[in-house]
């Protein structure tokens, strides 16, 4: 279970998170993750929330944003949100280390989310976009779809591919969640 001040880190994309509010405090309102992108750092793949709101708050450096089409540069103090169902990525665009707090409403299985993909990333069972393997990527993404889902092929092909491949990859012993 994720409790404030805990710690994940993803050696693959860079990324560092630090849970300043979480879903147990909120009630599943939110989750409060302060975010360390370093150099180069980038989050593992362009993905949609629909049912999920996501803020984020630049403290320090510069963020990159993809918002659907757009693209955003941030800085120290800008806001920008991203409503529910909008394709987004981000990713480091200045030279020293980007940091910002991201708020996501509802909590959902955010937190169970990247513990499992920072875990892999740690354990070296991730490629070097920081995802797993495409059987053990199909477990974590049946079992997470109302949190995270890719913003391309449609949302009927996705469920179909994942109807496809997560019984195959519990077959192979993969679980939605790896924790430690």
């Amino acid at each position: 279970m994720i409790r404030p001040g805990d710690r994940l880190e993803n050696p693959v994309t860079g990324e560092v998170l630090v849970f300043r509010r979480t879903s147990e405090e909120t009630s599943g309102e939110s989750v409060v993750v302060e975010t360390i992108v370093r150099p180069d750092g980038f989050v593992a793949a362009a993905h949609v929330h629909p049912y999920q709101s996501e803020r984020f708050e630049v403290l320090q450096g510069r963020l990159g944003l993809r918002l659907g089409e757009r693209e955003v540069l941030a800085g120290p103090g800008d806001v920008v949100g991203v409503s529910p169902g909008t394709p987004h990525r981000f990713w480091n665009a200045g030279d020293g280390e980007a940091r910002f707090l991201c708020e996501v409403r509802p909590a959902l299985g955010f937190e169970s989310l990247i513990e499992t993909m920072f875990t892999l990333a740690a354990r070296g069972e991730t490629n070097r976009k920081g995802m797993p393997n495409p059987l053990r990527l199909a477990v974590i993404a049946r079992a997470h779809f109302d949190t995270v889902r890719l913003p391309f092929p449609p949302v009927a092909l996705q469920r179909a591919a994942l109807a496809l491949g997560a019984p195959l990859g519990r077959l192979l012993g993969y679980r939605p969640v790896t924790v430690g």
